[in-house]
């Protein structure tokens, strides 16, 4: 029997079965297997009633559906399912074939997997795709990454199910070789992470402080959506806390405060720690998440630690307006932060990343879609080695506008005692950034006095290095072998 597929889809929950409908909407016929067959035919019965899918009970009888180079993409869980299907994947598949990745797979996962699959004479993607349910049915943000020899044999199926951004550029492209794809994803996450816990914040300082109404506070959303705010996120928030439970209360009030997470997140934190890039912001919002799972804990707290009352006095409007130029100045920071990552990850593992197409590619069909992204891939176009989002032109008059609104809402808060970890780390990081003089000639003469680190002098030539014999009763001896 002739082969009839172009692709394969591995794994039928809510994400594969949207994406192959997608798929199928853009004329590409997809064969379909899941581990469990009989949703399968429940697929091909429901959902796909009526389409070109072709439901396989097997991967042998999958594979023989396909049109060489036979593609196959996974959609499964992370991790080991990963593993195991590419081992059984690999006896049915012949030279050129490409197996697809398009799970939330962790980078160096697929490093190896790439350099493995290679060694079998095959080809290798891990992509990101984002979007969500929404996303993958009427098109997602996908980011590609792994065998460079593959992408001119998904471009065409990846591109035309994609998101389109405005002017109908595809929101997706080639990222770089091996794990490019995934860190990519793995970043477009973490700012994810960082994007929603500063809305959080919003939301508690309009709540708590200013003692607004769920709908008061959706209103606000609804007009920031409306300007240089304007997303994806802004606009879910807006509709969350407008909508009301059955007994037509607001159904924000009753849902329980404590966060979920699945370790993209960390991932990130992990990451800048490994590369040392201070990603601040995000690792707050992830450390936000972990306080909120203490509950129990901080219920008990809050009955025996006396509290400041949190009500903000003043100007309602004023402090809403301020409050916004805080939320976009700390986006802005959470968005450098991201692409600094990236380029240190770039240069040491070597992937030619461009930051305006990343830009592009997450401009629709993700979860952090948004205006503001538009403004990235501007930036990138302007100096396309631009090191960091804060010396870009617009940038740089946003946040000069931004700065003092920024100030007065974490110094309002503060005295409130509204916790703000996101908008301040980020506000504390732009300092910092900015500043010529930091306190670290302080923090290199301790580690020279109480562990012989050696130090630099202003005085002296970048790469010679001292050490002092603080005390009189040490050495000469100074220490190579750690850094604390």
């Amino acid at each position: 029997m002739e082969p009839k597929a172009d692709i394969a889809l591995i794994g039928l929950a809510v994400m594969g079965q949207n994406l192959v409908l997608n798929m199928n909407d853009h004329g590409f016929t997809v064969a379909v297997y899941n581990r469990t067959v009989s949703k399968v035919d429940n697929f091909l019965n429901n959902e796909a009633r009526g389409t070109n899918i072709i439901g396989a009970h097997s991967i042998e009888e999958m594979v023989a559906q396909l049109k060489p180079p036979r593609r196959v993409m996974l959609l499964v869980k992370a991790g080991k399912a990963v593993d195991d299907f590419i081992e059984q994947l690999i006896p049915h598949l012949d030279e050129g074939d490409i197996i697809i990745d398009g799970g939330n797979s962790y980078f160096k996962d697929t490093i190896r997997r790439t350099k493995y699959v290679e060694s079998k004479g095959l080809r290798y993607i891990g992509t990101g795709v984002s979007g969500g349910e929404e996303g993958a049915r009427h098109g997602p943000s996908i980011m590609p990454g792994g065998s460079n020899e593959a992408w001119p044999y998904v471009k065409e199926i990846f591109q035309s199910t994609s998101a389109k951004a405005d002017g109908g550029e595809p929101c997706c492209d080639w990222v770089g070789k091996d794990g490019a794809g995934h860190f990519v994803k793995m970043v477009h996450n973490g700012i994810e992470y960082g994007d929603i816990q500063l809305i959080c914040e919003a939301y508690h300082i309009m709540s708590a402080g200013l003692g607004m109404t769920p709908k008061e506070i959706s209103e606000v959303f609804g007009r920031w959506n409306e300007g240089d705010l304007d997303s994806y996120l802004i606009e879910i928030t807006r509709d969350i806390l407008a909508y009301d439970d059955e007994d037509g209360e607001p159904l924000i009030d009753k849902i329980l405060d404590t966060a979920g997470q699945k370790g993209t997140g960390k991932w990130t934190v992990g990451s800048s720690l490994e590369y040392g890039v201070p990603v601040t912001l995000i690792s707050e919002a992830v450390f936000s998440r972990f306080l909120s799972a203490l509950k129990n804990e901080r219920v008990a707290a809050a009955k025996a630690i006396k509290g400041i009352n949190p009500i903000i006095r003043g100007n309602k409007e004023a402090i809403i307006n301020d409050l916004e130029q805080a939320l976009y100045a700390s986006k802005i920071v959470s968005y450098a932060q991201g692409f600094m990552l990236m380029r240190f990850a770039a240069e040491e593992h070597r992937w030619k990343l461009n930051y305006g197409s990343i830009a592009l590619m997450w401009r629709g069909g993700c979860i952090i879609r948004s205006r503001f992204l538009g403004r990235i891939k501007e930036a990138f176009e302007r100096r396309r080695r631009l090191k960091s989002l804060l010396l870009d032109t617009f940038f740089k008059r946003a946040i000069r506008k931004s700065h003092k609104p920024w100030r007065r809402t974490i110094s309002r808060v503060v005295k409130a005692g509204i916790p703000v970890p996101a908008m301040s780390s980020a506000l504390a990081f732009f300092d910092g950034y900015r500043n010529e003089w930091l306190p670290a000639n302080l923090l290199q003469a301790q580690r020279d006095y109480f562990g012989a680190h050696t130090y630099e002098r202003v005085d002296r030539p970048r790469g010679e290095f001292f050490h002092t014999n603080w005390t009189g009763r040490g050495g000469e001896t100074v220490s190579g072998s750690y850094n604390a």
